[in-house]
């Protein structure tokens, strides 16, 4: 009967974060603040689901599957976010180039810039 409870615990916790997360995501403005409430959605709610399946059933063949994709999803996301913000950074600003030539860290790529800006 405890383990029934704590497993509806958990899984009530996961379903509270992913409608927080969600509320989140249809509220904010842009991508940029926008990734910030996906990821406690595909981190901190695969964690719980697997921590209820872990309580449910113990360590089985079934969990250890289970929490072997809850630990890709926890290790993936963080790069994926990063890479959706940078390439969404990089799509609207031309981020990566103007930022290095502004920084002065361009080096050869700036050297080219200023050259083209000298023949015109």
């Amino acid at each position: 009967m405890a383990r029934a409870v704590i497993v509806d615990v958990l899984l009530g916790l996961a379903v509270a974060v992913v409608l927080a997360g969600t509320a989140g995501v249809l509220l904010m403005r842009d991508a940029y603040q926008k990734v910030h409430y996906v990821t406690p959605i595909s981190v901190v709610a695969p964690v719980l689901v697997g921590l209820a399946i872990l309580v449910q059933s113990g360590w089985t063949i079934s969990s250890g599957q289970s929490w072997l994709a809850v630990a890709v999803m926890v290790i993936a996301s963080p790069l994926l976010a990063h890479a959706t913000i940078r390439a969404i950074w990089i799509r609207e600003d031309s981020g990566a180039g103007r930022d290095l030539a502004r920084a002065g860290q361009g080096g050869e790529r700036q050297d080219r810039e200023s050259q083209d800006r000298e023949r015109l």
